[in-house]
């Protein structure tokens, strides 16, 4: 199996979230899959000192941001041939709603960059599963809203302690036309109609050991996903 992880960067507040991605890597190596690591050749919208919060006054590519995490290995999606991947997983971080949406400033009414809807449809088109982890599920909701697919995504819980705000995030998703269901970090969603897979991850305070572990629920249930007829 080859598995399509695609980054927004790298690093939580301006690109892809490390600890989800490089965990996705482990999960998927030890189920013996291939990946892939892809990236937008585009400049992500701005740069977050991590240390501070604070906005720095330089531009970043994301690709080359990404291949912080993918060793170097890494391909475009302009020159990704979708045909190859059995499967798509694209870890949360701030890079789904900053660099592939503008869902961190204009939530719901904020656009998909192009040709990101473009391969995540061109999956779904050919049934091919989505993995959505954290923050991620913004850019599927976006990528399908005028598929009228009504496919089913997660967040994370409103009663669980968070950093962000989960009932903004409920409402918003509603707006896209998808079902949402409230999960927890040791819980996933999973719409076998559309193969979409949803671990809420960090939206939620977790331990770097929870992430794991709901990563683990998410690609077990990828793999279930890969061998049905």
């Amino acid at each position: 199996m080859n598995i399509g992880l695609l980054l927004s960067g790298c690093g939580v507040y301006d690109g892809a979230e490390i600890h989800e991605s490089v965990l996705s890597l482990l999960v998927m190596e030890q189920q013996g899959w291939t990946v892939t690591c892809i990236g937008l050749d585009k400049n992500q919208h701005h740069v977050i000192n991590h240390l501070t919060g604070e906005e720095m006054p330089e531009n970043r590519n994301m690709m080359i941001e990404a291949a912080r995490i993918a060793r170097g290995n890494i391909v475009s999606m302009e020159s990704l041939d979708p045909e190859t991947l059995d499967a798509l997983v694209l870890p949360g971080g701030f890079g789904c709603a900053k660099n592939f949406t503008r869902w961190a400033f204009e939530g719901s009414a904020g656009p998909i960059d192009p040709a990101v809807k473009k391969l995540i449809q061109s999956m779904h088109a050919r049934k091919i599963p989505l993995v959505a982890l954290c923050v991620s599920p913004v850019v599927i909701a976006k990528a399908f809203e005028d598929t009228h697919s009504e496919v089913t995504l997660t967040v994370g819980h409103r009663d669980a302690k968070s950093p962000y705000n989960q009932t903004w995030f409920t409402d918003e998703l509603v707006k896209t036309g998808v079902r949402v269901q409230e999960k927890t970090h040791h819980e996933i969603s999973i719409d076998e109609k559309n193969k979409v897979i949803c671990a809420p991850c960090y939206m939620m305070e977790a331990s770097v050991l929870e992430i794991y572990q709901n990563i683990q629920l998410a690609m077990e249930a990828l793999k279930n996903m890969l061998i049905e007829p």
